[in-house]
């Protein structure tokens, strides 16, 4: 399975429209190779760089696995959002109090959808995935303030 986004090139820069310093909407994305036993995709954006630890931008379950992309500055319709590190659902872009910042975004392909109203975070997301993902993808950006 791989992901990747017409906006940037893996390791490369994330353009200023998807950070908090430009329109701060989700990039495009698009997913290749989702195994056909997949119930349900989940993404989840973070940066390991933070001074505080990693910090959540965005975390994205029940992902129908026929969506091979997501558009930019929208989620797939089928999808609920879960809470960010900011406290809101949905994206919060990059931005990085200082220097040059890494953006995780993970796909995981599972072999069941995480129904619960009351899972709404990155690590109630990652215990339900708990020995449910057939398939992991990554891709990279990086982003630093001017």
């Amino acid at each position: 399975m791989i992901i990747t986004s017409p906006a940037f090139e893996q390791n490369g820069m994330i353009p200023i429209k998807y950070t908090c310093d430009g329109e701060n909407i989700n990039p495009p994305l698009k997913f290749i190779g989702v195994p056909e036993a997949a119930q349900s995709l989940v993404l989840i954006v973070d940066d390991p760089d933070a001074p505080s630890g990693s910090w959540v931008h965005w975390v994205v379950m029940d992902i129908d696995p026929k969506i091979n992309s997501i558009h930019e500055g929208v989620a797939p319709a089928s999808a609920k959002e879960g809470a960010n590190s900011s406290g809101n659902f949905g994206y919060d872009g990059p931005c990085p109090p200082a220097g040059t910042h890494r953006y995780f975004f993970r796909l995981y392909a599972l072999d069941k959808k995480i129904e619960s109203a009351a899972i709404s975070n990155k690590e109630e997301v990652m215990q339900m995935m708990s020995g449910r993902i057939i398939a992991q993808a990554e891709l990279m950006g990086q982003y630093s303030r001017k």
